[in-house]
């Protein structure tokens, strides 16, 4: 017996390649020294990664500057003064805002995946953003001669490229982050705001075919920044049941920080259909605290009371650096996180394998 285990992406970034990403932006460091950097980060990242034992992997995102903003960065029609989300810790993100039409992306995401191909023959999953969470990009007031319309016209086709150009660069999968579907249930608690958001993530995937979409997922947490989230109070119960309707194959859900899994995973069977797998959080990466692999088996081991094993996965909460400044879990206790999910996943998929046999 064999329970898929993947991680959802990002991992701590090395802090020379911090700083040199920082004075880049500050135009204080020439392109050629922060592409070295860049690829010396990738190179280590996805060495540290095979060497987990993880049988699908990414580069960490290390070249991201956010996992939300990276199909914008550099964008020339953007104004900073966009959405800002409070995290519970009492710090915030600030998105930027669209000041003109038409919407572009500057960077897709089989740029990075393509780059990292060329390092490994080991399975990649590629990391795209939702077109709900850069829906927010568009200001309230509107934009003169762009209607709303228009932008979400422009939107739906650029996320679609992002998608469909990871699919045909031979992604083993591509994961949709959705971070902002349990956050639309704190701003609106009617849930309208998060109807509107699967609504417009199922135009994208409307275009997708069945086949593509057994390779197509969607994450889903209560944010992971500096040790903080910025929802993680908002009940599941509220969640679960409109996002099982997303048009994907694999659900990547932050577990095991719920204060209640019982709770949690008796709503995910409750909502689980044939076609679904689901990929619960097994490690908590704003913990410092290393889980050891017994005890990512027996939360896999609660989660298959739940979940037919054939419909299992393990993942991680979060990604561990999903903005390129988080520097709040090392690097390398990171990596030991990794190992221990999929030690820890082989371990209960060998006990259970046990059980069904003396049955």
């Amino acid at each position: 017996m064999t329970i898929l285990t993947e991680p959802i992406g990002s991992i701590p970034r090395p802090q020379k390649l911090i700083d040199a990403l920082q004075a880049s932006a500050e135009s204080r460091l020439p392109a050629s020294e922060l592409s070295a950097l860049a690829d010396a980060a990738i190179s280590d990242t996805i060495a540290r990664f095979e060497a987990t034992g993880s049988p699908v992997i990414t580069d960490g995102e290390q070249t991201k500057p956010s996992f939300a903003t990276y199909p914008i960065h550099g964008a020339h029609n953007l104004a900073p003064d966009g959405v800002t989300i409070p995290f519970a810790d009492g710090h915030t993100r600030q998105l930027p805002c669209l000041t003109a039409g038409p919407f572009r992306y500057q960077t897709f995401a089989s740029t990075y995946l393509k780059a990292a191909q060329k390092l490994t023959n080991r399975p990649l999953k590629q990391a795209v953003i939702s077109a709900s969470a850069l829906s927010l990009l568009y200001p309230a007031n509107g934009i003169p001669g762009y209607s709303r319309e228009q932008f979400e016209d422009d939107l739906i086709n650029e996320a679609e490229a992002d998608i469909r150009g990871c699919l045909e660069a031979g992604a083993v999968n591509v994961q949709i982050d959705f971070t902002e579907g349990r956050l639309a249930l704190k701003l609106d608690p009617s849930g309208g705001l998060l109807d509107q958001f699967i609504t417009l993530n199922n135009r994208v995937l409307a275009r997708f075919s069945d086949n593509d979409r057994l390779r197509l997922g969607v994450h889903s947490c209560p944010g992971g920044d500096h040790d903080a989230t910025h929802s993680a109070d908002v009940d599941y119960a509220g969640l679960l049941p409109r996002l099982f309707q997303l048009k994907v194959t694999n659900f990547y859900l932050q577990m095991a920080s719920e204060k209640d899994r019982a709770h949690s995973l008796k709503l995910v069977r409750e909502n689980l259909q044939p076609n679904h797998r689901v990929f619960v959080g097994v490690i908590d990466p704003i913990s410092q605290t290393l889980e050891t692999a017994e005890t990512v088996c027996e939360r896999v081991l609660e989660a298959a009371e739940y979940i037919p094993v054939e419909q299992l996965g393990t993942t991680d909460d979060c990604g561990f650096s999903p903005f390129a400044d988080d520097i709040s879990t090392a690097r390398d206790l990171a990596f030991s996180k990794i190992a221990a999910r999929v030690k820890g996943t082989a371990m209960a998929a060998e006990r259970l394998a046990k059980r069904m046999n003396q049955r």
